[in-house]
Formats: structure tokens, C-alpha cells, sequence
């Protein structure tokens, strides 16, 4: 249980009874809107962030990278989307939310502009590590924020259409990269859409996007987060009654309450479900990172035309968009951990064809592209419910910087050791796509046989009260 409440009973009650009315409005137009602006994020995220393994191709011989120029761009952005979550995450639940994801969208699509103007390696890789540290304040903010401002029945469909406008993204992205190959100038051309981007998204994410009530409730100002959500729930068409001071105990402003520290993250009653989170998280995103960096790349490596290779990259996010949106669908029939399990086994029989495709001959592209569909529906869409259930391992005053944590930890192994370590070794069908079976297979069983369920959890999660103390 959170200190906080412990401390205060009221202020857990108060929390309840937000939660409570928050998830009695019915679904509107409003929350459509709210998910549409945050998928919109999530694409022109998913863009900018996700170009590395395009760029390795294209500005390879405009820019005359070396291997090791090579292997450091491979894991330049999310290096520092390891680092900038970190801090963004040692902030998140002190300042606001919607702040973090404004600074974050901000950077990444200021950076991600500077891109055509490069003229050597390194001014490319410094462009990236730039990219990505913006990246690490954008790219895990909408979870925490959609948390706390949809209703609890509603989150999968918010984790399902973030998603997919992240795998649409991901489709785009190589398709345009194919489309521009043989062009000196294709890589500077490929960063222009999301670079430009900085003119529209931050102004839209500061109009649109409310602040989450329970944060104004944490930091000790419950008329505020009173105010918003009554204003959902007028802009939802008013179908409930409005939200009183009195429901939260109350409170007058001012009295703020002391945040759990950081290290709660880790002390006992709170350590094993940030361990399970991140680990449900890591796995998954280990075989996503791998082959969003690494595919291109590894399939050239291994005989491919630049063309084809990025076609069959193209395919695989293709694949994930109705995946990602069954996933979503799935996780509140079966459950949030089952439907990792199924997404990451899900994806061995894909895995195996990629893997064997090379051996088949005359068939070898039609194993390829079978592996790929397989692929791309299955483990790429597994981030639906693992974001999801990342999010949900930690009370409200965790959230911000649980999630963000959760993911910025994660990153380290799966989006930045992951890659460097692979990059030497894309040549070999067999250590490639076999080691990232070997991921899947083991992935597949934590959540299982370690986590517990945690659908809509959002304000007690942890196993005993001294946990965050």
C-alpha cells in the first residue's frame, strides 16, 4: 500500500473516489479525441525514433560509414533514450506529466529537422544522441497520462491505437526509405516529415491534452483536479453527475502530500512488481529493437537487395497494425499477462521460417514474407499489453517515474546492448533470428509464472503497506 495513504486515509479514499467517477463516464468523442492526439504523438514518435535502421542504409554511402560508425548510430538514439528517460523520469511525478511529454515531442521533432543538414557521420550521430535523449521524455509519456485519464475498461484501447499508429509509423518509414533509395540526398529527404512535425505536434499536445486530476490531487490540489474532471465529463457529454470537493475528503488546497521516494521503486512490496514489469517489458522489446534496427541491415548482410530488404522490414510493421489491435482486444478477454505469453510464442513459427528461409530455394521469399506476417503480428504487437501492464505494476504517486524508469531500464538491454552486441553477427541467418527465438521463448513465461494480474489497478498495486515507506 502507498505510504502516502498510509499516512493520510483520506487521501486514499480521496484517490479511490477520483478513480471511481473517472471511470463511470461513458466513452465519447472526448476520449476518441484524447486517443487520437496521443496516437498522433505516438506516430511522429514512432517516426522519428525509429529511423535508425533506414538511415544506416541510405546514408551509408552518402556519408561513407564505416562499421564502427555503423555500430555506434545503431544504438545512438536509444542510448539516449535510456539516459533522457532516466532524468525524465527522476522528474515525472514532481512536475507535470503533460509538461514531460510536451519537452520530449518537442526535442525529438526539433532534432529529427537538423537531420538534413548533416554532412558527416559524426554530425549524424551527435544529431541522434540529441534525438534520443528528447526521445526519452516522449516516448514512454502517454502511458502515465492515458493511465490516469481514461477510463479503466477503455485503457486497451488506448494501448491498442497508440500502438497501431506506432506500427503505421513503422511501415511508413521503410516504405518511404525504399521508395527514396538511389537518391544521394534520401536520407535528409526521409527525416523532412518528421521533422517538420515540430511545427504542429507541441501546439496540439498543449491545447488538447488536460493534466491527469490525480497528479493536482497528489501534489495537495484537489480543486484543481476536481475542475478537470468535471470538465471530461462535461465534454463528454455530461451523462454523469459532476465530481464535488466533498468525495475527496474535502481537502482544502495546500495540503500537499510528501511523494513516496525514488527508491520506493525498489524497496520490499514494490521491488518485485518493478521487476516483473520491466522484465515482461525487456524481452518483448529485445526481438522488437532487433528487428526494427537490425532487420534491413541483416538482410542485406545476408544477400538481399537494399529494395527488398526494406520491403520485407515494411511488411512486418504491416502485419503488426491489425496485431496490435487484437492485442488489445485480447488483453482485456484473457488478460494482460496470457496475452504476452501469446504474442511472444505466437511468433516461433514466423521466427522459424525467417530463420530457415535462406535453406528454401525457390521459396525462399515466400518463407521470408510468411515469416515476416507472422513475425509483425505477433511479437511486434506485444507492446500493446506490455506498456500496459508496465504502467499498471505502480500506485499513482509511482506512476510517472515507475513507467518511465520501467522503460528507460529496459532499454538499456534490449534497445541499446541488444543491437551493438547483434550488429557483428547479421551476416548468419542462424544467430540473428535464432537468437531472438531464444528471447521469445523465454519472455513468454515471466509475466506467467512470476507477475499477477492487473487490470485497472491503478491506485494499490503493491504486496505489503511497508513497501513504500
Amino acid at each position: 500500500m502507498d505510504a502516502a495513504i498510509l499516512a493520510n486515509p483520506s487521501a486514499g479514499a480521496g484517490s479511490r473516489a477520483l478513480g471511481r467517477k473517472l471511470d463511470s463516464v461513458p466513452f465519447s468523442a472526448y476520449h476518441l479525441m484524447l486517443i487520437a492526439v496521443l496516437g498522433l504523438v505516438g506516430f511522429v514518435d514512432g517516426y522519428d525514433l525509429v529511423m535508425t535502421g533506414s538511415l544506416i542504409l541510405l546514408a551509408k554511402g552518402p556519408l561513407h560509414l564505416t562499421p564502427t560508425d555503423i555500430r555506434f548510430l545503431a544504438v545512438a538514439s536509444t542510448s539516449m533514450i535510456c539516459v533522457g528517460g532516466f532524468v525524465a523520469s527522476a522528474i515525472s511525478d514532481h512536475f507535470s506529466r503533460k509538461t514531460i511529454m510536451l519537452i520530449g515531442v518537442a526535442a525529438t521533432t526539433f532534432f529529427t529537422l537538423l537531420i538534413p543538414l548533416v554532412h558527416t557521420a559524426n554530425q549524424l550521430i551527435l544529431v541522434r544522441l540529441l534525438t534520443g535523449f528528447g526521445g526519452g521524455f516522449a516516448v514512454s509519456a502517454p502511458f502515465p497520462i492515458a493511465a490516469e485519464l481514461m477510463p479503466a475498461q477503455h485503457r486497451r484501447t488506448f494501448g491498442a491505437v497508440y500502438e497501431v499508429s506506432l506500427a503505421a509509423s513503422f511501415t511508413v518509414l521503410p516504405f518511404v526509405g525504399g521508395l527514396l533509395a538511389g537518391n544521394p540526398n534520401s536520407f535528409r529527404l526521409l527525416a523532412l516529415p518528421g521533422g517538420l512535425a515540430f511545427l504542429v505536434i507541441p501546439a496540439l499536445i498543449y491545447l488538447a491534452i488536460p493534466e491527469s486530476p490525480r497528479w493536482h490531487l497528489r501534489r495537495g490540489q484537489p480543486d484543481k483536479a476536481v475542475d478537470i474532471v468535471n470538465r471530461i465529463i462535461r465534454r463528454a457529454g455530461g451523462r454523469v453527475s459532476p465530481l464535488t470537493l466533498a468525495e475527496l475528503g474535502g481537502k482544502s488546497p495546500g495540503a500537499n502530500e510528501e511523494l513516496p521516494p525514488y527508491r520506493a521503486l525498489l524497496r520490499r512490496g514494490q521491488l518485485r512488481w518493478t521487476a516483473i514489469g520491466i522484465l515482461s517489458y525487456v524481452f518483448a522489446s529485445i526481438a522488437f529493437f532487433l528487428i526494427s534496427v537490425l532487420l534491413p541491415k541483416a538482410l542485406v548482410d545476408q544477400g538481399a537487395a537494399v529494395g527488398a530488404s526494406l520491403g520485407v522490414a515494411s511488411l512486418v510493421f504491416v502485419a503488426s497494425i491489425p496485431g496490435k489491435a487484437f492485442t488489445g482486444f485480447l488483453m482485456e478477454i484473457i488478460g494482460r499477462r496470457w496475452t504476452i505469453t501469446y504474442a511472444l510464442l505466437g511468433s516461433l513459427p514466423g521466427l522459424l521460417l525467417m530463420l530457415l528461409a535462406h535453406r528454401a530455394g525457390v521459396y525462399a521469399p515466400t518463407f521470408m514474407v510468411l515469416g515476416a506476417l507472422i513475425t509483425g503480428f505477433t511479437v511486434l504487437s506485444a507492446a500493446t499489453a506490455s506498456r500496459i501492464y508496465l504502467s499498471e505494476q505502480f500506485p499513482t504517486a509511482l506512476r510517472g517515474r515507475g513507467h518511465l524508469f520501467g522503460e528507460s531500464f529496459g532499454r538499456v538491454f534490449s534497445g541499446v546492448l541488444a543491437p551493438f552486441l547483434m550488429a557483428p553477427f547479421t551476416a548468419s541467418a542462424t544467430i540473428f533470428f535464432g537468437t531472438i527465438l531464444l528471447v521469445v521463448v523465454v519472455g513468454a513465461f515471466i509475466p506467467l509464472l512470476f507477475g499477477r494480474e492487473t487490470i485497472g489497478q491503478l491506485e494499490l498495486v503493491t504486496e505489503t503497506a511497508p513497501g513504500l515507506a
